[in-house]
């Protein structure tokens, strides 16, 4: 198993989670986060003064997917999360030992 993090801008949330749900991916985690990569932030004016703004909203998306569904899911996150600018985001891959159902001690890729 595999967990895939999306760290992406937050306009383009509602189409990547839509675009997992009509491939199959029924559970995700949704956390708004701040950070910023090589944009290293930007400025802003409010009321005549000028501010760095130096940690830029953006939303992460975890979902937890059987090994052989992560090829699929990434290439619908690049699809649907792009937009072609700096800060479009990131995708980090790491392996999942094991999952337990709190509700019922299940564990394995099965109760994904």
């Amino acid at each position: 198993m595999k967990k895939i993090e999306c760290v992406i801008r937050p306009t383009r949330v509602d189409a990547v989670k839509e675009a997992l749900t009509e491939i199959g991916v029924v559970g995700m985690t949704i956390v708004d986060v701040r950070g910023y990569g090589r944009q290293r932030g930007r400025t802003e004016k409010y009321r005549g003064n000028t501010y760095v703004v130096n940690l830029l909203p953006k939303v992460k998306i975890e979902v937890i997917v059987p090994d052989s569904r992560v090829d699929d899911v990434i290439s619908t996150m690049l699809e649907n999360a792009q937009t072609g600018e700096v800060g479009d985001g990131k995708i980090f891959v790491s392996t999942v030992e094991n999952v337990y159902r709190i509700r019922t001690g299940e564990s394995g890729e099965d109760i994904l």
